[in-house]
């Protein structure tokens, strides 16, 4: 089963996560959305003036590991880890802007890969934001939680986000800083993604510099990605979900 395509406007690249599952995040998915974006990087004449947009089908943009991909294996689960860490560097080191069309739910790994783009939108009718890990009794890895603390910087906002598990809507989103704008459909918020991307393109800027100077502002989740501490953690959930 397709994945994600990969669609080129201009100098828009636009990357979605196919079906209409929860598109939730197994080796077999994120590493079609590496393939695709080496696919981009394989292309010097991309690297200036180009915007990568992420965007999906259906009413997930994705809904995290895929635990029932992992079941109790923690070999599987370290694989599910280290690929989903590998692919927030890839992005983080991409050599242009990224833009999140987030078209519905984006829950714990789903809400990282979307605040491991650039910029956010969303859709206003359908989906909210979710870290899951305080209902459902999983410690938050130091790697996961740089993320946040770096895309999230108001810390009643992290409180809400990491220890209340807070749904938020894209309009809650948009009034706490997570994301840029709200759009009333997935086809707007698609839309919203393409005006704002085509308005980066315009700015010409040099793509490696781009990647250069981003790893250098969000130098402190690249630290933390060597490891996950917390896959053992992941392994006990993944027991108790393959029970219900």
């Amino acid at each position: 089963m397709e994945m994600c395509t990969l669609e080129k406007r201009g100098n828009l690249f636009i990357l979605t996560l196919t079906g209409e599952d929860d598109h939730r995040l197994n080796p077999t998915r994120i590493d079609a959305i590496r393939s695709a974006l080496n696919r981009i990087r394989s292309d010097s004449t991309s690297h200036s003036g180009s915007v990568l947009i992420t965007t999906a089908h259906g009413k997930f943009f994705s809904n995290g590991y895929d635990l029932a991909w992992a079941g109790s294996s923690p070999d599987k689960i370290r694989i599910m880890s280290s690929n989903l860490r590998a692919l927030v560097a890839d992005l983080i080191s991409f050599p242009m802007p990224t833009i999140a069309a987030v078209n519905g739910h984006a829950c714990a790994g789903g809400f990282i890969l979307a605040l491991s783009h650039d910029y956010i939108v969303m859709r206003n009718d359908r989906g909210f934001l979710y870290m899951s890990e305080m209902n459902i009794g999983l410690k938050i890895p130091a790697w996961l939680m740089a993320v946040i603390s770096c895309k999230i910087r108001d810390a009643t906002v992290k409180r809400e986000v990491v220890l209340v598990a807070k749904k938020l809507t894209a309009k809650q989103a948009v009034t706490r800083g997570i994301i840029d704008a709200a759009y009333d459909s997935a086809a707007e918020t698609v839309k919203g993604a393409v005006e704002l991307g085509e308005k980066l393109v315009k700015k010409g800027w040099n793509g490696e510099v781009y990647s250069e100077n981003r790893k250098e502002l969000y130098k402190e989740i690249l630290d933390k990605l060597g490891a996950d501490e917390t896959t053992d953690d992941v392994k006990k959930v993944a027991i108790a979900s393959s029970k219900m």
